[in-house]
């Protein structure tokens, strides 16, 4: 069983950088892909970032392309969320989760239930 644990987030002014990590627990992590969702009040989750399992290939929602980087440490078994020119509309609790083989890597309903962490909260001032 994965299980992830968020941590990273914070205040932060428009303009300003955060780094959030998901660390990863179980065997199985390092062998799956992972994303990064994130969810503001009264909204749907939507996806962020993902990253294969090997650091090869990402993925990046258009909203967040150019400002965003995700990485992994296989080694550590974590991963990261570079978030860079940060904008009031990024303010949001930020989840990763483990990918489930197959499938597109936006649907949040295809990464592994279980292994959702509890989230981490970004808030950015204008």
């Amino acid at each position: 069983q994965v299980q992830l644990v968020e941590s990273g987030g914070g205040l932060v002014q428009a303009g300003g950088s955060l780094r959030l990590s998901c660390a990863g627990s179980g065997r199985t992590f390092s062998w799956s892909a992972m994303g990064w969702f994130r969810q503001a009040p009264g909204k749907e989750r939507e996806f962020v970032a993902a990253i294969s399992w090997s650091g090869g290939s990402a993925y990046y929602a258009d909203s967040v392309k150019g400002r965003f980087t995700i990485s992994r440490d296989v080694a550590k078994n974590t991963g990261y969320l570079q978030m860079n020119s940060l904008k009031p509309e990024d303010t949001a609790v930020y989840y990763c989760a483990a990918k489930a083989f197959g499938g597109s890597y936006s649907r949040p309903d295809l990464y592994v239930k279980g292994s959702w962490g509890q989230g981490t909260q970004v808030t950015v001032s204008s």
